[in-house]
């Protein structure tokens, strides 16, 4: 199995990314891929601007950890994850989730699987600038919601009882 983690600043080329992760790849038949992008609005106010921040190191290992539960749940054959950090403007591109697998429905699943523990899991801090000022970006209750449907209860969610 083919993985890769990137955090960078850069932003990625789609294609070549695709292209990346399909090489040596015997046996795909599906290639599925997730691209998010910077709001340009939040709970309701205009967003000028989205600042990541990570703990380097542990980021990576911590999405790598992610792609190995993937690959414990679905016959995937290749993942590749970049999210980018530091200054970003509406529309920008943030995040690359991209999965090959033999047949579609295991490539959709894991792609969405990556990207809901992503949402939650992964170790980033995000700062919106809007009108009002900054502020800090605080975890969906509808994003801890999507990783529970794998089974999975997000660390910053408060215990069912």
């Amino acid at each position: 199995m083919y993985f890769s983690v990137q955090i960078q600043t850069q932003d990625f080329d789609l294609t070549h990314e695709i292209s990346v992760l399909r090489q040596n790849q015997a046996g795909g038949g599906a290639v599925c891929s997730f691209v998010g992008t910077v709001r340009d609005r939040n709970e309701g106010d205009h967003v000028a601007s989205l600042e990541l921040e990570h703990y380097p190191g542990m980021t990576e290992k911590s999405i790598e950890r992610m792609i190995t539960e993937a690959q414990s749940r679905f016959d995937i054959l290749g993942a590749r994850v970049i999210h980018r950090v530091g200054l970003l403007k509406p529309l920008d591109q943030i995040v690359l989730v991209a999965v090959t697998s033999p047949h579609r429905g295991e490539s959709f699943q894991a792609c969405e699987f990556l990207m809901d523990y992503l949402k939650t899991q992964a170790p980033f801090w995000k700062k919106e600038a809007t009108p009002q000022g900054h502020r800090w970006v605080d975890a969906r209750v509808s994003d801890d919601k999507a990783l529970a449907r794998w089974g999975i209860q997000a660390q910053n969610a408060p215990a069912q009882g």
